[in-house]
């Protein structure tokens, strides 16, 4: 009886244990590193498998990070129980291929990074799922190229990172709905041109990274030079475009290259944009022939006709400027030749008249010097007699 009690008491004490066990053993995986929701089983440096791992997590896990493992591929279904999660981490594995369904029920996540793997080709359904996905790094792959639905439904996506790959177009609706991106990075792909309907969706866009791609600074990049100066116009941020070709344009930074210098593919831009306005503006094939020639404002009629005008009025100032100061000189000289002959002429006169005039002058005076030596002696034979005077 007394057994019986303790198997009973017993029993259901090591059941709980064993369950608090494996309760225990799947909160955090032997080989990774837990706190709290979060799991970190980066570079682990053992064979493991994905699902092995995902196995022990939690339901409601929202932070995994599985980085810097040997990873080839993610099955189907891999993350069906962690519907929560919301930050994924599967960069720097060997990740070549990924199954359509390898990201399903993942709802609820928001950062998703898969950089410097091996993929080459993304299923077009794969981000299908993730409705409220935010962040989508793919840089440091080896993509050639991207279906036009690729991103389609990931309307809450605000920052794509697709550089360092080796895209050689984007398709015209790749970025469709995609109106909360604000941040786009297409760096050090392959992108000679961009189509006009690949960006004109986005118009949340403030942040665009184009360097490092062979631009080919061509009529059909007007589209890719009017978003960038509405960008630039809103405040946004615009990193360097270096033109490989045409040769007139090889090296120059797009931003900095005047409008003008595209005048000549107007026609090709509106045909574009609507192909019957085309043709009343110009023919294509003459646009795409003149594509490289640089426009010269010294060969326009209007330019031409006003240059000849001012410098006809220019040339005619100048001649009578100079007659002007010819008649001025010639008077000048004249007038100083009279006055140095009347100043010869007068000169002799006056020498010649110079005597007579001190003579005249010295008659005046003499009298009125005669009276004053005169008058003493008057004076005094009139205050003293005879006597004294004799």
């Amino acid at each position: 009886m007394g057994t019986r009690i303790n198997f009973k008491i017993l029993f259901p004490t090591g059941l709980l244990i064993v369950l608090h066990l494996c309760e225990i053993s799947m909160s955090c995986p032997s080989v990774c590193s837990c706190n709290g929701n979060q799991t970190d089983c980066s570079d682990l440096n053992q064979l493991i498998s994905i699902d092995s791992i995902i196995d022990q997590l939690p339901s409601d896990s929202t932070f995994l990070n599985l980085s810097k493992n040997n990873f080839t591929t993610v099955e189907p279904g891999s993350f069906f129980n962690l519907s929560s999660l919301l930050y994924l981490d599967l960069s720097r594995n060997l990740l070549s291929t990924l199954h359509p369904l390898s990201f399903s029920k993942l709802n609820n996540l928001e950062i998703l990074d898969l950089s410097e793997n091996h993929l080459a080709l993304l299923p077009v359904n794969l981000f299908s799922d993730l409705r409220r996905l935010a962040e989508l790094v793919l840089k440091d792959n080896r993509l050639k190229e991207l279906n036009p639905d690729q991103f389609k439904g990931l309307t809450e996506l605000k920052r794509l990172d697709l550089s360092s790959n080796s895209l050689g177009s984007l398709p015209t609706h790749l970025l469709d709905g995609l109106h909360n991106l604000v941040w786009l990075s297409i760096v050090g792909n392959k992108l000679t041109t961009i189509q006009r309907n690949s960006l004109e969706q986005t118009s949340s866009l403030q942040h665009l990274l184009l360097e490092g791609n062979p631009w080919n600074c061509s009529c059909r990049l007007i589209p890719l030079k009017h978003k960038l100066e509405w960008i630039l116009y809103r405040g946004g941020h615009v990193d360097s475009i270096n033109c490989s070709s045409p040769t007139n344009l090889q090296g120059k930074d797009l931003r900095n290259v005047p409008t003008e210098m595209f005048k000549h593919c107007y026609s090709l831009y509106f045909e574009t944009i609507n192909p019957s306005v085309a043709g009343q503006i110009g023919s294509t094939v003459d646009c795409i022939r003149q594509r490289n020639r640089t426009v010269s404002v010294r060969r326009a009629a209007g330019t031409v006709a006003v240059a000849g005008v001012v410098c006809g009025v220019v040339c005619v100032l100048m001649a009578v400027s100079a007659t002007y100061g010819c008649v001025y000189a010639m008077l000048a000289a004249h007038k100083q030749q009279q006055l140095k002959q009347e100043n010869s002429q007068q000169r002799p006169l006056i020498v010649a008249k110079e005597p007579d005039l001190m003579k005249e002058l010295k008659e005046d005076l003499m009298p009125s010097i005669r009276k004053e030596t005169e008058a003493p002696e008057c004076a005094e034979w009139m205050a003293f007699p005879p006597e004294v005077c004799v």
